[in-house]
């Protein structure tokens, strides 16, 4: 099984904003998303490409984003302006300033392993040895290969299924398309959590609909997700919410640790609470509620 960079990061939301939006990305410095995605890709028109890697440079050059997660999606390996990208890669690392990080590279439409292993080569003979990698899951050949992609290199981090694509790509239609995605988006949960690193839903495309955002927002955590994907502000605060720590959760997560510390202390490997039976496995769920709980509180939002 191949090792992989784990990260301590929260990733409950992901904010995808054009690199062309200077407005957004200026915004983006006090909004209350885990990680902003600069899009250089589906978001950038064909003529725009080179505006908008101007664009993020000047945007970063004296930018602070305070605790989110910075990355950066590139085009498309296939695509005509990929290997401007990369080699434009340097020249933004070189501006940025002491307080921020890029952290990773997200690869759209990721079909094969040797999409993400020619990323990789390509990064790390720019010496960007440094950046991880989030291969996107939005082909039917990326979800029939999800497991050999995520296998593919010890720096991938993070996998994110773009469903708007694969809904495309499936043909679904009707109002229930979530229904046609659920085998892919379950076959890309089983890769990820095997390896052991986060996995991102794809993003609601309806901006005013709060209750179907909040409906998607509990499948994919109920799936096994760990956070969600969002285009627009609004939708971040549902986001949060439903992939942060409720307080019922964080009660019963607390209540667990103290009555396994009690049977420990009795040289007792079992422990009954609020009726239900408590065993190792349910330790380490406790455990990492409490410290998302903790990590949320220190970062503010």
């Amino acid at each position: 099984m191949m090792n992989h960079k784990f990260s301590n990061s929260l990733r409950r939301s992901a904010l995808h904003i054009p690199a062309t939006n200077q407005r957004a990305m200026a915004k983006a410095q006090s909004l209350p998303a885990d990680v902003i995605i600069f899009d250089f890709e589906d978001a950038v028109a064909p003529w725009d490409k080179a505006l908008a890697r101007q664009t993020l440079c000047e945007q970063l050059a004296d930018a602070n984003y305070g605790p989110r997660e910075i990355v950066l999606r590139i085009n498309g390996v296939d695509s005509d302006w990929y290997h401007d990208d990369i080699k434009y890669l340097p020249e933004l690392l070189a501006i940025l300033p002491p307080n921020l990080h890029l952290s990773a590279i997200a690869i759209p439409k990721v079909g094969t392993a040797n999409d993400v292993l020619a990323v990789r080569h390509a990064l790390d003979t720019a010496n960007l040895e440094h950046l991880s990698l989030w291969p996107l899951i939005e082909t039917p050949a990326g979800v029939m290969n999800v497991r050999a992609i995520v296998q593919a290199h010890e720096s991938i981090n993070c996998l994110i299924v773009g469903t708007s694509d694969l809904t495309k790509e499936l043909r679904l239609v009707g109002d229930d398309q979530r229904l046609g995605l659920l085998f892919s988006l379950s076959q890309c949960v089983l890769a990820a959590r095997e390896c052991g690193i986060d996995i991102l839903d794809g993003v609601c495309l309806n901006l005013n609909d709060q209750a179907l955002l909040a409906q998607q927002a509990e499948q994919g955590k109920s799936l096994g997700f760990t956070g969600k994907t969002v285009i627009h502000p609004n939708q971040l605060s549902i986001t949060n919410s439903t992939f942060g720590v409720n307080p019922e959760a964080l009660a019963e997560a607390k209540d667990i640790l103290q009555a396994w510390r009690k049977a420990e202390q009795n040289g007792e490997g079992l422990a009954v609470v609020n009726g239900k039976l408590i065993e190792s496995l349910h330790i380490e769920v406790a455990q990492r509620l409490v410290a998302d709980h903790e990590a949320i509180k220190s970062r503010g939002f």
